[in-house]
């Protein structure tokens, strides 16, 4: 009996070893997991660096990326940037990196420099856009990105163009009008786009169960005729493999998807809130545990493509790349004063 339960137990570690790792069955090299680890990384250091800065007085307003990293940065792993068409919401500092943007290009709009490529200086922080890049710019009424995306769609369906648009918004900008007029027009019409919803659980502060009386805002899609996925959103692999499922279905002209990427914002709000009045500390702390970058760290462990050394030396490396942007960013010369009306009436 003892030597039949060793038997199995050799072949299921046969099994194991013999079997595909999760990346491998996805398509992802190991330099694909590398460039996606360094790029949450990346925002992850990028938001940090600027709440010190927002407390340190030298930049207005902050909203923060942290926790969501995995939800952001798989997704739009499964776009093709120069092809694809974002249109984020505020949080999508991972995102838009994937999309092309750089540590600078975010630092210069947070500093509303006049070099700033989403507004020249104009707008709030992290209403992002980058012509070059197929960023859209959002507006700051919640979820009016929803049915700009819809007709961005729309049009390169017109166009009989390849491209794909991806839109996101949290679970509280589902609640908006916006979110139902935009899913609905893209369903009747099957349009190319992929609707992210980053369940990062509060609108502000108040929390999805007082928004509505459902579990998942995902099944809201059969409403409007397409699937709803409801996915971890801190395990990136599994964010990337429903997001390319969308991607490949939009391209194929079979219409929309509805992502919904439970997760959790580790911050407040923004720089002007106070979480402590509507969430416990014992909360937070418990997502903590589930960081989404600790998370692939280990998986990237696990499968030897990272060491402590070279861990060590990335962190390094994106610290000083992000401490360059910065400084960059405040030597940068302010909007002209002349060109404060530029682009609001016509020449």
């Amino acid at each position: 009996m003892a030597a039949t339960r060793e038997a199995a137990a050799n072949q299921e570690g046969l099994a194991r070893q013999l079997a595909p790792s999760r990346h491998a069955a996805l398509g992802l090299s190991q330099e694909n997991l590398i460039e996606t680890y360094r790029t949450m990384l990346l925002a992850r250091t990028l938001d940090e660096r600027l709440w010190i800065l927002n407390r340190q007085g030298k930049v207005p307003f902050v909203i923060s990326c942290r926790g969501q990293e995995a939800a952001q940065v798989g997704c739009a792993y499964a776009f093709q940037p120069g092809l694809d068409i974002a249109l984020p919401y505020y949080r999508d500092i991972g995102l838009v990196l994937v999309f092309g943007m750089t540590p600078l290009e975010v630092m210069l709009g947070v500093y509303a420099r006049a070099a700033d490529p989403s507004s020249g200086g104009r707008q709030m922080p992290a209403h992002w856009g980058h012509r070059e890049r197929k960023i859209i710019s959002g507006s700051s009424p919640v979820s009016t990105q929803i049915p700009q995306a819809a007709g961005v769609a729309l049009a390169s369906k017109i166009k009989r163009e390849p491209a794909v648009t991806v839109t996101s918004f949290g679970e509280g900008g589902a609640s908006e009008g916006d979110f139902h007029e935009g899913l609905n027009f893209a369903g009747v019409h099957k349009l190319p786009v992929v609707f992210l919803c980053e369940n990062n659980q509060y609108a502000i502060s108040v929390p999805q169960r007082k928004q509505m009386a459902i579990a998942n805002v995902a099944d809201r899609a059969a409403g409007y005729g397409f699937p709803g996925v409801v996915v971890d959103g801190n395990d990136l692999l599994a964010v990337y493999e429903v997001a390319r499922q969308a991607v490949e279905r939009a391209r194929r002209g079979e219409g929309p998807t509805l992502i919904e990427a439970k997760t959790y914002r580790l911050t407040p709000h923004s720089s002007d809130d106070d979480d402590r009045r509507y969430r416990s500390a014992e909360e937070v702390e418990e997502w903590r545990k589930k960081d989404p970058i600790e998370r692939f760290r280990q998986y990237l462990l696990a499968e030897g493509i990272i060491d402590a050394d070279s861990d060590r030396q990335m962190r390094e490396d994106v610290t000083r790349e992000v401490e360059s942007a910065a400084q960059a960013a405040e030597a940068s010369p302010l909007p002209r004063a002349e060109d404060a009306l530029k682009h609001v009436y016509v020449d």
